[in-house]
């Protein structure tokens, strides 16, 4: 029994040392929450290339649809609007530019962002499938390619700093642009000419991509990975403390609500061919038969739960568009309208399938969101509450580990709390919904934990009685 005991913890150990992010978390001491079929599904996986294939076309997909709204003319001067404009929340490039110049630069990003991967030399993982939708989704509010740069800067100067290689800090460069208004607030909004703000915009990005890593490691231990946007927490924090350093020398902040609307139908057949795609290509890698999807389910979604290397790549693109199908009907469902946020919203969820989420803990966050948002102050298609029921998937481990109901409070506290932090960072973190989560899931899961271990206790048997 002692061998056999021994035996699987060996095989355990070998399997938390699949994939980038369980190196960086195992490199400080965490363990990565990999299943015992790991290899197995990396064997049979598709190759990397394949892998790289599969984000280009994402990216060239929307460079294409970009023509079909605006001429490339007005694409153009659109472009330029977006490089040269604050982007704190929410900034709808839709609106703030045209269609065309929006989509343009979801292509340009998800590009950049491939070619990144690819020269960094680190793998095409769940994680790094969940950062590449992510700088999609938020590259139509709030990303561009002037204000993303100098955070990467920033990460690279922190691996050459504490010797390690760039690639394995891949995911950091891709997820720490949540701070890019913060660049751009810097260059555009201070009041500066630009031979001042330009360097001084750089300048704080790079000290913000520096900081963020070794910050994002301390506080995962914060919530424990039950909180999948982990880097948004830390970048709250660091926006937070930016933001408080130019109040206090009398800069004062503009809050934002720049939103497009009318674009349902369109947006919408979009957005549904997609998804319909990413089933369709995961049932073909599959063979037409899915029969690990119901194990994948199963999952607790606990960051880090790398699903391409769990379950291979079919049944991760498989629930990436399932994801994708369930966000978008529910935003038109509830008569919400598809703007640049909430779209970023639902490419976030759809990237974060391939890294934690799916239906079974996803829809009871949801749920807990859309219950609120009945009672509430804020409308169930109002975009705080769209944005909160998308993004608050974040919480979806919580779910995962603990039921159903555990989702919907954790939906439910969520959207009542989310509303009240933006004023911490002034909108110069992109993933509000993270540093929310963060709090939730710290508040939480310690409570949630001791309430499961006294109903175990309250089950367990007692002390046998004494005769006599």
């Amino acid at each position: 029994m002692a061998h056999k005991d021994e035996g699987r913890k060996r095989s355990l150990n070998r399997l938390w040392r699949i994939g980038y992010y369980g190196w960086i978390l195992r490199r400080r001491g965490l363990r990565d929450a990999v299943s015992p079929q790991g290899e197995a599904a990396q064997a049979r996986d598709v190759p990397e290339g394949w892998k790289l294939a599969f984000l280009l076309c994402f990216g060239l997909l929307f460079m294409l649809l970009a023509f079909l709204f605006n001429s490339p003319a007005e694409i153009w001067r659109g472009s330029l609007t977006l490089l040269t404009s604050p982007a704190n929340l929410l900034t709808d490039y839709i609106q703030l530019a045209n269609t065309g110049a929006a989509f343009f630069n979801v292509g340009l990003m998800a590009l950049l962002s491939a070619g990144f991967i690819r020269l960094s030399g680190a793998e095409v993982t769940g994680p790094l499938i969940a950062g590449f939708f992510t700088v999609a989704g938020f590259s139509l509010f709030g990303k561009n390619l002037y204000n993303t740069l100098p955070i990467v800067l920033g990460v690279w100067l922190y691996a050459r700093a504490s010797r390690q290689p760039f690639g394995r800090l891949a995911l950091h460069c891709l997820l720490g642009t949540a701070l890019s208004p913060l660049v751009s607030e810097f260059t555009f909004n201070l009041g500066l000419p630009v031979y001042l703000g330009l360097p001084l915009g750089v300048l704080a990005g790079a000290l913000a991509g520096f900081v963020l890593v070794p910050l994002s490691v301390h506080f995962f231990r914060f919530h424990q990975g039950n909180s999948l946007y982990n880097i948004g927490f830390t970048a709250g924090i660091i926006g937070m403390l930016f933001a408080a350093a130019l109040r206090g020398f009398g800069v004062e902040i503009n809050a934002l609500l720049i939103l497009s609307s009318g674009n349902n139908t369109a947006f919408g057949a979009i957005l549904f061919g997609i998804f319909a795609a990413l089933l369709l290509l995961g049932l073909l890698l599959e063979r037409g038969k899915p029969r690990g999807y119901g194990r994948l389910l199963s999952l607790p979604g606990t960051l880090p739960t790398d699903f391409p290397a769990i379950s291979g790549m079919g049944l991760t693109l498989m629930n990436m568009g399932i994801m994708g199908c369930l966000s978008t009907a529910y935003v038109l469902l509830v008569g919400g309208e598809l703007s640049g946020p909430v779209m970023g919203g639902i490419f976030t969820v759809v990237g974060f399938a391939a890294f934690g989420k799916h239906p079974r803990n996803a829809l009871p966050v949801m749920a807990g969101v859309f219950l609120i948002s009945l009672f509430g102050i804020h409308p169930m298609n109002a975009p705080t509450a769209l944005l909160a029921a998308l993004f608050g998937t974040t919480l979806a481990p919580l779910a995962g580990r603990y039921g159903v109901l555990a989702g919907v409070l954790a939906g439910a506290l969520h959207m009542l709390l989310v509303g009240n932090v933006s004023f911490l960072h002034a909108g110069m973190n992109l993933y509000n919904n993270g540093f929310s989560g963060g709090f939730i899931a710290a508040a939480l899961f310690p409570l949630l934990d001791a309430l499961r271990g006294m109903r175990q206790a309250g089950k367990s048997p007692g002390p046998p009685e004494q005769e006599g």
